[in-house]
């Protein structure tokens, strides 16, 4: 069965095959814009024999049926093919590429216009533009990650403490300093997670910072009412200091707690060497609280005797005496008296305490006390001691304390084990009291 084939030709190829003959053009445009040629009656039947060979590809309606059409489309480049794989029509219709289809039907070829190649161009065109808005994209998604990147890279470098983390809390300050006019800027920023040393749950703290060697000078930041994250965001100025003499000086910060009826209670300090730090790159560092040099051993010691009685599950103390307690009054002296907290992990479970001694910085109790432990909870247990100072117009005041159990300090964790190993005896021990 023959087949008639449509070409879409350019126009003056076309011209230049019929040119100098007797044919006759018909534009049948109304068939989808294609051009048609049919033969057309001649006298002489001349003609050139490049026409013969071209209008014979030409369709013959009358002689030839049922016909097929052929839709001729260029071969698809790397544009087409994205285009295709995204979904995206162009202008040149529906259709899709060497598809065959019945005469039946209107054929849906693509019509060979007058401004094809602007059409064609238009359509570079838009996949060129295509193409660079993708890869626009592209390096806009990489740049923001990059950014992003280096965004978290910074903000953890920023917030990195350094220290060794007491459970006191942290500092965070920031450093600048001007060469022109020899100004050194300290500006303290916040502390977050203080101790409480009220009996409030919170605290009442300020800074206090000393340029050392030098200690007759001292600065001082706001109290923060109540509150143990504070944020101070206060700056000072150290002026007249060339570079090379704050290399020698070391910045001293102290965390206290401000107290109206006692003296205050340091809760921790940090030591900043001036000549470990880049002023030129104005830095701000957090860090860790440490416990205060000045009050280490200076809160007092307590002496405790332990046995612990395994068959009942029963654990005896005996809080014998205290020496050299903090004063804590006015007068120079304390009203101290001894508690006690079982605890199982971070929930209290009993409380005991002991007798008031007043006005004395050395007081004897020699007083028993007994908690109910099960075997299989000794490990999880800790005792939590506690001495206060009574106060009968203010609130009572921690004069220092420490933890005994498997998983405290050195000292503590050793009096405990003593304890377990060595079932049925009094063990005693002197502890120094903690802030």
């Amino acid at each position: 069965m023959g087949a008639t084939v449509l070409f879409s030709l350019p126009q003056e190829i076309i011209t230049k095959a019929i040119t100098g003959t007797d044919l006759e053009r018909k534009d049948l445009s109304a068939n989808d814009g294609q051009f048609r040629f049919i033969r057309a009656d001649t006298a002489d039947n001349k003609r050139p024999s490049i026409l013969n060979g071209l209008l014979d590809r030409f369709e013959r309606p009358a002689s030839r049926s049922p016909v097929v059409t052929e839709q001729v489309q260029p071969s698809p480049n790397a544009h087409t093919s994205l285009h295709e794989s995204l979904g995206v029509r162009n202008g040149a219709g529906a259709g899709g590429h060497g598809n065959y289809q019945a005469m039946g039907g209107t054929p849906t070829h693509r019509p060979l216009m007058k401004n094809d190649s602007s059409k064609s161009q238009s359509a570079d065109d838009v996949n060129n533009s295509l193409w660079k808005g993708m890869r626009n994209i592209a390096f806009t998604l990489m740049e923001n990650a990059s950014q992003d990147a280096e965004t978290m890279e910074a903000s953890s470098s920023i917030d990195v403490t350094e220290g060794v983390d007491c459970k006191l809390g942290r500092l965070q300050i920031g450093l600048s300093y001007d060469f022109q006019s020899l100004t050194l800027t300290l500006k303290v920023i916040q502390a977050t997670g203080l101790v409480a040393k009220d009996f409030t749950g919170t605290s009442d703290p300020y800074v206090k910072i000393l340029l050392l060697p030098d200690k007759r000078h001292k600065l001082v930041t706001k109290v923060k009412k109540k509150n143990l994250n504070p944020r101070w965001n206060e700056s000072f100025l150290f002026e007249g200091w060339p570079h090379n003499k704050l290399l020698e000086k070391t910045i001293y910060l102290q965390v206290i707690d401000y107290d109206r009826f006692s003296r205050d209670d340091p809760i921790g300090e940090t030591y900043i060497p001036l000549n470990e730090v880049d002023l030129s790159q104005s830095p701000i560092m957090w860090r860790y609280l440490q416990p205060c040099k000045d009050s280490r051993g200076k809160l007092g010691e307590i002496l405790l005797s332990l046995s612990y009685q395994p068959a009942v599950g029963r654990l005896n103390i005996i809080v014998m005496k205290c020496k050299d307690l903090k004063a804590k009054d006015i007068t120079g002296a304390s009203d101290p008296y001894v508690k006690m907290w079982l605890k199982f992990g971070a929930t209290r479970m009993e409380k005991k305490k002991t007798s008031i001694k007043m006005r004395t910085l050395n007081p004897v109790y020699n007083e028993s006390f007994f908690f109910e432990i099960p075997w299989d909870k000794i490990r999880e247990a800790a005792i939590e001691v506690i001495v206060m100072d009574f106060d009968k117009v203010g609130r009572n005041e921690m004069i220092g304390k420490i933890i005994l159990s498997s998983k405290s300090g050195p000292l503590e964790t050793r009096h405990w084990n003593d304890m377990i190993t060595k079932p049925r005896q009094q063990v005693a021990q002197w502890h120094l009291l903690k802030d």
